[in-house]
């Protein structure tokens, strides 16, 4: 009899004397491609790590390679958030350094990387070529690493491992940051590899999967319980009441949030944005959109006053033109931000208290005292979100459902008149989505002027009033939007 191609026996694993899988027992038999459903933190990152090797388990995992076949004898795990590093290894980078030109010769490029992935696993460069023009990624050859958003960076993941076709290939949230054409080509390509052998696990709520996933599977207790499908049900959700402090309207400097003349981004021959022209008055509800490489991250780092390029455009925030005497921290008291570039350089030696406490002072850690009704707020806000038990914890050691909610909750500390929640639900199940829509309803109630990035309208707020949609780094529509749609 052929012996499992996956077989676990008696895993377990857990983080701070918390048990996370128990006595865990799986086989995955050749020819068999897996989805891992389930709510957030209930363990299957941790399980796809240990298939992988990349974590310290008890117990037994077997993986047994077929000898005959052309493909890597490997296990490839694609997480689902990537931390490239520079030319030295360092990591560390801080989040205005995406927008300036001193990284020029800290990073790689895109096909320097793809390059030297390609000498270290000995694949041919020709291979790659159509991966990159399904995944819409061919154009991105000369970016740098750190210029990248984050489902750019999926993007490049999935490129390598796509084009490496290992024996074994775990994706961690697959879908994370990626558009609905290149969600539908990654299925596609999905299917083409599961053809030629590789075997597929997905860690994915996702309904749309590719179709030679066939098998399903939850965490539940710390084992793994078959499942017909990944079909996620939905429970009502019941908001606790919303602190005082944050019931009264933001104190608004300007009627006039933001308005952009003509603006134009480039680096080099690259042109990002192209005669962008958007007003934003106090109070408005706004949803950007555009495929990935539009624009869209770009055009935020103007606002949020992070692009150098924002001195050479006729742009004004709040009333004042940029560049007009204010500082980029002046700027930044307006604005609460959440985005997954911003998530990847958080402090990770803060706590939960600390990276509420920090929205205060628009750091990315909490470097002072805090007086005591700012303290007393944070505490309110801990308990709005349902955090009370974890504030004392590491942010990094919550799962990630969590994590968006602490970074909600830093956001909004200071009553800011502008909201900028740039993809917050990635990752997230359709439970915490919807949770988390809510909350951003209920906190944006008061008067709060919001701009919120999201490629499905199934997925976001109802509070959504108007759209600017981006392609190719123009603007292509914007319009008011019936709030039955979103719904």
């Amino acid at each position: 009899m052929d012996k499992p191609f996956v077989y676990i026996q008696d895993l377990n694993l857990g983080y701070r004397n918390k048990a996370v899988l128990k006595d865990l027992y799986w086989e995955m038999n050749i020819g068999e491609n897996y989805a891992i459903g389930g709510k957030s933190g209930t363990g299957k990152t941790s399980l796809a790590k240990s298939i992988a090797g990349l974590v310290s388990y008890q117990g037994s995992i077997e993986i047994n390679f077929d000898q005959l076949r052309e493909l890597p004898q490997e296990v490839l795990y694609v997480e689902s958030w990537y931390q490239f590093k520079n030319l030295e290894g360092v990591a560390n980078f801080y989040y205005q350094q995406r927008y300036t030109s001193l990284q020029a010769n800290d990073t790689l490029t895109v096909h320097a990387e793809l390059v030297s992935y390609g000498k270290e696993k000995d694949l041919q460069f020709d291979q790659v070529e159509p991966i990159l023009e399904a995944l819409g990624f061919a154009t991105f050859a000369s970016s740098q690493l750190i210029e990248l958003s984050s489902g750019e960076h999926k993007k490049l993941q999935l490129v390598k491992a796509l084009w490496l076709k290992p024996q074994l290939l775990i994706i961690d949230q697959p879908y994370t940051g990626l558009d609905t054409a290149s969600r539908k080509n990654l299925n596609i390509l999905l299917d083409q590899v599961a053809e030629e052998g590789v075997q597929l696990i997905l860690i994915s709520n996702d309904s749309e999967l590719p179709n030679s996933i066939h098998s399903f599977v939850e965490i539940r207790e710390g084992k793994l319980v078959e499942a017909d499908t990944l079909e996620n049900s939905t429970t009502e959700i019941h908001l606790r009441e919303i602190p005082e402090f944050l019931k009264a309207s933001p104190l608004y400097s300007s009627q006039d949030i933001v308005k952009m003349v003509d603006v134009n981004i480039s680096y080099g021959e690259k042109q990002v944005l192209k005669n962008i022209n958007w007003e934003i008055k106090a109070g408005e509800k706004w949803l950007l959109q555009g495929h990935n490489g539009s624009g869209k991250s770009t055009l935020l780092s103007l606002i949020n006053g992070d692009h150098p390029q924002s001195y050479a455009n006729e742009l004004y925030l709040f009333g004042n033109r940029r560049g007009s005497g204010e500082s980029i921290w002046d700027i930044k008291q307006h604005i609460g931000l959440i985005s997954p570039e911003f998530h990847w350089y958080f402090d990770t030696t803060a706590t939960v208290w600390q990276s509420i406490a920090s929205g205060f002072y628009d750091t990315v850690g909490l470097f002072q005292q805090l007086p005591y009704t700012k303290s007393t707020q944070v505490d309110e806000l801990i308990a709005y979100f349902g955090l009370t038990e974890s504030k004392n914890e590491l942010l990094t050691a919550l799962p990630l459902g969590k994590q968006r909610l602490v970074l909600l909750a830093r956001t909004i500390i200071k009553n800011p008149e502008l909201l900028i929640l740039d993809e917050p639900c990635q990752g997230l199940d359709q439970q915490q989505t919807k949770h988390f829509n809510q909350l951003v309803d209920e906190l944006s109630s008061n008067g709060m002027t919001l701009i919120y990035v999201g490629h499905f309208e199934s997925q976001l707020p109802t509070c959504i009033e108007k759209r600017i949609l981006l392609e190719k780094g123009g603007v292509k529509v914007v319009e008011s939007l019936n709030t039955e749609i979103l719904s």
